[in-house]
């Protein structure tokens, strides 16, 4: 099957020398590239202070978050792409599956990542996933292993939605298309007693809130009827032959440590670091910036 074609808007912390691999920063659901602000500092500060060779450090937004275009709706100018527009992002996402999800998108996304890098001159990357921001890492080792120079597992998993997931995915891009709302993934801004200190605390519960709250809805839903539609992908794992981490939170209630550690053990065809970071939940780049960086700072060193 030929698929269509998009772009997507990049972020750009810093530039590179053209010779060092860049690191790609790719986000988590539902926010955008913002939750590596941090983090990207971090990350600059502390290689600069180990004497790192100067790399690119890159966040794209995927489509819908940040400034990136939804495929099929937006036009150039950010106009309506035609009368349709259910039919229009379907199809630029590569139809949809009975159920609505979206089963060619996550490639489409992943092949999209892959032309940024190559467009910026580039031939290899290291990727860091965080949550859905790993499926697309995962699909982008299954589509176009050549780009990968390192390979950054953050709170996520290869698994494919159960079918009462996949179901659910769905519901909540209907909801939020339908009532043009962003308060069916609100409940990402709240916390529970088993939280992390910071997403228990007042600061990050704003925090989360106020970048959900910027979202676009039909960018919300397109990213959920992508994930519904994704495959397995933990046969993925044990192809990763590029240097490797694996990163994640003590009290991640969607990737646990007991999930973690299963990916790190799967990567038998590399050399991978795992971080358990303690009081930290699901987004361990925007909860614990400094651990985080330090572990992808080893990684390009180790990719170096």
């Amino acid at each position: 099957m030929t698929l269509q074609t998009f772009q997507l808007k990049n972020n750009v912390y810093r530039d590179g020398d053209g010779a060092s691999a860049p690191l790609v920063l790719v986000h988590a659901f539902p926010v955008d590239h913002r939750m590596w602000d941090d983090c990207a500092a971090e990350i600059i500060r502390q290689a600069d202070a180990a004497g790192l060779p100067r790399f690119a450090v890159w966040a794209p937004d995927m489509p819908g978050a940040g400034d990136s275009p939804i495929p099929g709706l937006d036009a150039a100018a950010g106009a309506p792409a035609g009368d349709d527009e259910a039919s229009s992002v379907a199809l630029a996402a590569g139809g949809a599956a009975a159920d609505g999800a979206y089963e060619h998108a996550l490639d489409l996304l992943a092949d999209a990542y892959v032309a940024l890098l190559r467009e910026a001159g580039y031939e290899k990357a290291v990727w860091a996933g965080l949550s859905m921001g790993g499926y697309v890492i995962l699909d982008i080792q299954r589509r176009h292993p050549d780009a990968v120079a390192g390979f950054a597992m953050c709170d996520t998993k290869g698994d494919a939605d159960a079918p009462a997931q996949r179901a659910n995915r769905v519901r909540v891009a209907e909801a939020c298309d339908s009532g043009h709302t962003v308060d069916p993934v609100m409940h990402f801004a709240d916390a529970t007693d088993a939280d992390s200190s910071f997403k228990r605390s007042d600061t990050g519960k704003a925090l989360f809130a106020r970048w959900i709250r910027d979202q676009r809805p039909e960018g919300i839903a397109w990213r959920q009827r992508m994930a519904a539609g994704r495959p397995d992908l933990n046969d993925q794992l044990p192809l990763v032959t590029a240097p490797a981490a694996v990163i994640g939170g003590d009290r991640d209630p969607f990737s646990p440590p007991s999930v973690m550690r299963a990916v790190a053990d799967a990567m038998t065809g590399t050399d991978v670091t795992y971080t358990e970071i303690a009081d930290c939940g699901h987004f361990s780049a925007t909860e614990h910036p400094a651990t985080v960086a330090a572990a992808l700072v080893d990684l390009m060193r180790r990719v170096g």
